[in-house]
């Protein structure tokens, strides 16, 4: 790996893991709750401690100063709008992220879908770009589409994993397949380090912290949480807690004393 991708990667990350944001929902979903007033929300997320977050083009052009985190620019977009909302067009340029201080990109790819074919295409190109520019690529890969019987599925997951990177990926977002052993299988195949997707808010602030443990003891570098921790009450002592987890190996029963009793 170059040292350039190298130095950028120690800047969304800590200690080689990773407690990323999305927040590039306001494209695909509009203004929802927790981004409606992104500027804010950011500054709750800086001071919890995440080492990232992903937002599009036009947060970083507006940003009144530039955060204490890494930050990485989206490539990928569709709405929910859309008549084809699994497929995902490349929006922006890796020109573009480094003139706007992004530290890395992401590009999200629907595998399933029908469009499949043309957003492995650009992942395969955006890949190749960053290796040119020494800037680290984040590949979001999710089992969407007409050809995808079950999205949990450990072989599926597995499948979609492995092809970030080999396609070039340095780190790969995917979905937790719901225990400690079958996502140890999806880590150990995969070239690349494997950090989990939040999916739609969950029910309790339990749930986060058991789905979080057993994806970081069945290996992974870290988490991608979007609505899970900015549609939170506060997202600030929440993060604090996922940092205990994630960088700690505290358990979930000690990251749960530590959110009640604050």
């Amino acid at each position: 790996m170059c040292i350039g991708k190298i130095i950028r990667l120690g800047r969304i990350t800590e200690n080689g893991k990773m407690i990323c944001v999305p927040m590039d929902h306001g494209v695909s979903m509009g203004p929802i709750k927790g981004l409606k007033e992104i500027y804010g929300t950011i500054e709750k997320i800086e001071k919890g401690g995440a080492t990232s977050i992903i937002v599009h083009k036009g947060v970083l052009r507006n940003l009144e100063k530039p955060p204490n985190l890494g930050l990485i620019m989206h490539l990928s977009a569709s709405t929910d709008l859309s008549l084809k909302p699994n497929f995902k067009v490349q929006v922006s340029s890796i020109e573009e992220a480094i003139r706007l201080g992004a530290d890395a990109v992401s590009v999200h790819v629907n595998i399933g879908a029908k469009n499949e074919h043309e957003m492995l295409v650009k992942l395969g190109r955006v890949a190749d770009e960053c290796d040119r520019f020494g800037l680290p690529l984040i590949a979001m890969m999710y089992a969407r589409g007409e050809k995808i019987k079950d999205k949990f599925s450990p072989s599926t997951v597995s499948h979609i994993t492995r092809i970030a990177g080999e396609l070039g990926a340095d780190i790969v977002k995917t979905t937790y397949t719901g225990t400690v052993a079958s996502f140890k299988k999806v880590v150990e195949s995969s070239l690349v380090p494997v950090v989990i997707a939040g999916g739609p808010k969950q029910e309790t602030v339990e749930d986060v912290f058991k789905m979080v443990k057993g994806a970081m003891d069945a290996g992974a570098a870290g988490i991608t949480f979007g609505r899970n921790i900015f549609q939170a009450e506060n997202p600030t002592l929440l993060l604090k807690c996922l940092r205990m987890i994630i960088l700690e190996n505290a358990s979930v029963k000690e990251a749960l004393e530590a959110f009640k009793n604050e």
